[in-house]
């Protein structure tokens, strides 16, 4: 069960912080964003999926499991390493600081970490070498696989690996090793990459703790089709002859899409997972409990039952509910891990069976107030709200607090707010800011477009959206607005502040 004092929080992933080199990293600002949380009484800094992005560049479809984005690497932090120099850095490019243009960064960090390589093959610092080699032998288990993954797919253009070579789809043990002999240095690169993240983030985390700041990570249940973990252990997907998955995951169809959601991840033959004892979720829990303090889990409804829709249908339509690996699978992790600091992404379709499994675990589930307003008896309303759950104004697949209110709200739904609050709504924002921090859910967390009162055009994500998704940034200066005030004061009033704070 979960182990947190009544408190709250704020959802930002890193690369909408600010920050000079086209998206947001683990330098400075992050830092300072840390600084920030502290100062206004905040105790959670939520994040989505760390993993390196491909196509779409959603953090939910990564080319890894366990490997960090690279593009998070901090330039200024190589330079403090003796990595690269400060003209390393001059004449960057004038990114847009309000937005991320993948297509622009990548080249432009891509060119400057593979500096950096060449600086730390030369460098003479025992040090960084020491700390490098301990890196890459503790992380083995992943590492290697993804590592030359990562290569192969530079070697064939970014194409997905069903579309390589026969042997190496199959994973040919002579052309694995012929593979890895041929790009020997571009896999030490994609090694070198993996301990820089790792070097930066866990320095992050251990300022933030010092900072009385816990990181809530991301787990999504399912993972990319074109990643090292399927290429790896495809015995272990429901693949055809080719590799190409023969069913995969999504949503059925309900009040939002007449269609339902099609994912299009692979499913896992979790009677094959069962019975090797789950290693592979072993490990990945275990690596990212390095990482942060606490997991989401997202999806957490398919454990108990998930959507499987045949590969071959455009749309979620023809799909069935098969059961998931249920409660043997949790006792399972438990035994190995102990008591697991996880939350359970609990929207959709619940039904009886999945708030028992979340139940029996202790696991708390999420409150988005922006989905609380259809009767009295609605869950998400704050009168509702048992103890053991995490509120929300809103996640990063909603529209901003204030462009739901303006763009997505009917008459009916405002006479019911202004009814609940007792009187017309001020400010959106905070009227729901305040609904959420008052409730009694042991922790509140606001997405940081929200605590910056930002409409629609900061939106993070928008399901279903081909393009466009995942770019928003924080202006220069966000974190001096009046807003934070306000902030500081709702957590001492409502008793969320660390000085009130007592461990339940």
């Amino acid at each position: 069960m979960i182990s947190l004092p009544r408190c709250s929080g704020v959802l930002l992933h890193p690369t909408s912080l600010h920050g000079p080199y086209g998206i947001g990293d683990l330098g400075a600002d992050a830092y300072r964003f840390v600084d920030w949380l502290a100062a206004q009484g905040q105790s959670v800094w939520q994040v989505l999926p760390l993993g390196p992005t491909s196509y779409g560049d959603s953090p939910y479809q990564t080319l890894s499991a366990f490997a960090g984005n690279s593009h998070l690497i901090s330039l200024d932090r190589l330079v403090e390493d003796g990595l690269l120099t400060s003209a390393d850095l001059a004449g960057t490019p004038p990114f847009p600081s309000d937005r991320v243009d993948y297509g622009w960064i990548g080249p432009f960090h891509n060119q400057k970490l593979a500096s950096a390589w060449r600086k730390f093959i030369r460098s003479e610092d025992r040090s960084l070498r020491g700390d490098y080699e301990r890196f890459v032998d503790e992380n083995q288990f992943w590492l290697e696989d993804y590592a030359l993954f990562a290569a192969l797919k530079q070697k064939h253009n970014l194409r997905p690996w069903v579309e390589w070579e026969r042997e190496l789809r199959r994973r040919d043990p002579r052309a694995l090793a012929d593979a890895a002999a041929a790009l020997a240095e571009q896999v030490k690169a994609e090694r070198f990459r993996q301990w820089l993240f790792n070097r930066q983030w866990t320095a992050l985390r251990a300022y933030a703790k010092g900072r009385g700041v816990r990181l809530f990570g991301d787990l999504p249940i399912f993972v990319a089709h074109d990643s090292a973990d399927v290429w790896a252990r495809q015995g272990e997907y429901f693949l055809d002859a080719d590799g190409n998955p023969s069913v995969v995951a999504g949503v059925p169809p309900d009040y939002f899409s007449p269609t339902g959601q099609r994912w299009g991840n692979p499913l896992y033959r979790w009677d094959v997972m069962q019975t090797a004892g789950y290693p592979w979720w072993l490990q990945r829990i275990r690596h990212l409990l390095n990482l942060v303090d606490y997991i989401r889990i997202d999806h957490f409804r398919g454990f108990e039952a998930y959507w499987e829709i045949p590969a071959d249908e455009a749309t979620a339509v023809r799909g069935r509910w098969v059961a998931g690996p249920g409660a043997a699978f949790f006792e399972a992790i438990r035994a190995a891990l102990g008591e697991l600091p996880i939350m359970a992404e609990d929207l959709g379709v619940i039904t009886p069976g999945v708030e028992k499994l979340r139940d029996d675990f202790g696991f708390p589930g999420m409150k988005v107030l922006q989905f609380a307003w259809s009767d009295p008896a609605n869950p998400f309303l704050p009168h509702n709200h048992p103890a053991n759950c995490i509120v929300y104004t809103g996640t990063h697949d909603n529209n901003t607090t204030r462009g739901w209110w303006e763009n997505e709200v009917d008459s009916r739904t405002r006479a019911f707010v202004n009814d609940y609050l007792g009187h017309d709504v001020q400010d959106i924002v905070w009227d729901l800011a305040r609904l959420g921090t008052r409730s009694a859910g042991r922790v509140f967390i606001m997405p940081m477009q929200d605590v910056l009162g930002l409409g629609a055009a900061a939106r993070l994500n928008t399901p279903g959206k081909r393009a466009g998704n995942w770019t928003w940034r924080m202006p220069q200066g966000a974190l001096e607005r009046p807003a934070r005030e306000t902030l500081l004061h709702i957590t001492r009033l409502y008793q969320r502040h660390p000085d009130q704070q007592s461990q339940a």
